[in-house]
């Protein structure tokens, strides 16, 4: 695989990372925390495979049989990057949705 299927690889996975944490909260939101949970599952699942990738592409650097540098790959780390913290924020919204629907029930 060359590197600028790689990038397109890592941007894909992250795209569909970050949506699904998107679904996440939104379920969340409706009070559906199971499925919620689900859905962060199925993000935190497609990143995996994406940080695999990221861990041999460093590794190879390290080894000196890396490719350039391509803004496509930087790229591509961005939107990496950008799935991890959504992953992370939405984690927090969830419980925020949790404790709020708490509150209100106890009224």
């Amino acid at each position: 695989m060359d590197s600028m299927e790689v990038a397109m690889g890592l941007i894909a996975g992250a795209g569909d990372s970050r949506s699904s944490c998107m679904e996440a909260i939104g379920l969340a939101k409706e009070g559906k925390f199971e499925e919620a949970k689900a859905a962060l599952d199925r993000a935190s699942d497609g990143m995996v495979s994406a940080h695999e990738i990221q861990t041999e592409l460093i590794r190879n650097e390290m080894s000196g049989t890396g490719e350039p540098v391509s803004l496509l790959m930087v790229h591509a780390q961005d939107h990496l990057n950008l799935a991890l913290i959504m992953r992370d924020v939405a984690e927090e919204i969830i419980e925020l949705h949790r404790r709020l629907k708490e509150l209100e029930e106890a009224k």
